[in-house]
């Protein structure tokens, strides 16, 4: 795809928002704010991830479009409103990119051979250029409090390690890991359930730390995990269904010979969990 029928496919898109929310254009388009676009944005995001677990290419092609344009379209009412338009935002992040990536954009760069030392430098500009503009922001300011647990742990991981605070090698974090179930499990014997959740927190934290470590996106990790459960549950009651009973019906001993049944049948060749 060459750049320029990228740009103009892109001003296309931008030209027929602009209609939709200009005079005479459509009611429900020009009646949008950006707090009302919100859970649309949501949505689409959510749809390109289904994509990309699914592997589903072609669904992918048409959910980027689909998220492209929630995009163009929070831009085009925060245009309206008169706060900025499509093409500052455009700017902002080429400009971003250029000087965040000096390795390749600047021909004084220091070569870097690793995503760490991307991240690592990535940080240090950024603070750089925080520092420059009068700002004393710490290296976890500014993260989004709506960001899903499992991913602000993982960010939060990931913007420490670039400035030195993280373990050294994955094992480190297994020990880790042990400890906390540990303390987890002293907490469910002998405390009130503050105590049991907080342990939990700082199991799960560092969970998604091991997974960060391991070169794992805890969140993706997690999806996976639960389609796996939900596609195997339903085979189960098939299952069953097939003998005249459901689930509702069903025995424990009933349902876990099943499930070992349905998990033998499905299973990988790695695969050796419990659930």
């Amino acid at each position: 795809m060459s750049s320029s029928s990228a740009g103009e496919a892109f001003q296309k898109l931008v030209d027929i928002m602009a209609r939709l929310r200009g005079p005479g254009g459509c009611p429900w388009d020009r009646d949008q704010t950006l707090e009302s676009l919100r859970g649309f944005l949501l949505e689409e995001t959510h749809e390109v991830l289904d994509a990309i677990d699914r592997g589903d290419t072609a669904a992918l092609r048409g959910e980027i479009g689909d998220l492209i344009f929630e995009g163009v379209f929070l831009a085009q009412v925060a245009a309206d409103a008169g706060h900025f338009t499509v093409v500052a935002s455009l700017n902002a992040i080429t400009s971003k990119l250029i000087r965040r990536h000096p390795h390749i954009f600047d021909p004084a760069g220091r070569p870097l051979d690793t995503p760490g030392e991307v991240v690592q430098q990535w940080e240090q500009i950024k603070a750089q250029e925080q520092r420059d503009a009068g700002e004393r922001r710490g290296v976890l300011r500014g993260m989004p409090k709506t960001l899903p647990a499992l991913l602000r742990a993982y960010e939060i991981g990931t913007r420490v390690a670039a400035v030195g605070f993280d373990w050294s090698r994955a094992s480190e974090v297994v020990d880790k890991i042990e400890e906390e179930v540990a303390e987890l499990r002293q907490a469910v014997s002998n405390e009130g359930a503050g105590r049991t959740e907080e342990e939990m927190g700082d199991l799960l934290f560092s969970i998604a730390n091991l997974a960060r470590k391991l070169g794992i996106e805890p969140e993706s990790a997690l999806r996976k995990a639960n389609e796996k459960f939900t596609t195997r549950f339903g085979a189960l009651e098939e299952h069953l269904h097939t003998q005249g009973r459901s689930v509702h019906e069903a025995t424990l001993d009933e349902m876990e010979g099943a499930w070992k049944t349905i998990k033998s049948a499905t299973a990988h060749g790695s695969d050796h969990e419990d659930h």
